[in-house]
């Protein structure tokens, strides 16, 4: 019984972000040279907000959003009852605990089961928010791990538009702003490609795709 209140809450729950996220942003998907698909896939994104992912996630068509899943740090959605509720039941993340120090699971072997147990993941490279948007951080080398030990997998760059806008770092109160979620051709790892060259490559993917380097609504 309690299972079935749990599923339903989480259902209700997922329904009311996805109208508020609609309602604040006025947000649109747009597919450039890729189309929506049930294949297994990781988006990988550009991140100046904590409700990024609420974003892309809220685009993706439903009977794709219902098997794809955020990689999250845990160490932000376990700080209150209902930031786990969401995390764990609504959007069903992959909550990874970024201390080396504490964790008791590898995150690349969560994220790798994660893909075998057939869902989809969203991923954000850089690792922390970004308040710029002429480039990106780093990509850590997740992303990298992912393509090479399941070179099957499409990595999907995507670029979000204007949610730091809607939610600047510090505030809690959205303010309404329309934004857009562009996702871009699907990548792979080349033969013989390195670590840096590969992150370097997929980098430029996101980036290609925002409206300062020429991105559009295709």
């Amino acid at each position: 019984m309690m299972d079935l209140l749990v599923k339903i809450t989480a259902s209700v729950s997922a329904n009311a972000i996805i109208w508020f996220a609609r309602f604040i942003t006025a947000v649109r998907g747009t597919w450039v040279n890729i189309t929506p698909s049930r294949r297994k896939r990781v988006y990988f994104a550009n991140h100046t907000s904590n409700g990024d992912f609420i974003l892309l996630w809220t685009v993706l068509p439903a009977h794709i959003r219902k098997t794809t899943r955020p990689v999250a740090a845990a160490d932000y959605w376990i700080t209150s009852k209902l930031k786990t509720f969401i995390g764990r039941h609504v959007v069903k993340a992959v909550l990874i605990d970024r201390n080396p120090k504490t964790r008791t699971e590898d995150p690349i072997e969560m994220i790798l089961a994660a893909l075998d147990q057939g869902s989809s993941l969203i991923l954000f490279p850089e690792g922390r928010r970004n308040m710029t948007n002429e480039k990106m951080l780093p990509f850590k080398p997740g992303l990298f791990h992912l393509a090479e030990n399941r070179p099957e997998v499409e990595l999907v760059p995507c670029w979000i538009e204007n949610l730091n806008r809607v939610l600047p770092k510090g505030e809690i109160i959205p303010i309404p702003f329309a934004c857009t979620v562009r996702f871009g051709a699907p990548m792979h790892l080349q033969k013989g490609e390195g670590k840096q060259a590969f992150l370097a490559r997929a980098e430029q993917q996101v980036l290609a795709l925002s409206p300062a380097n020429g991105g559009n609504d295709g």
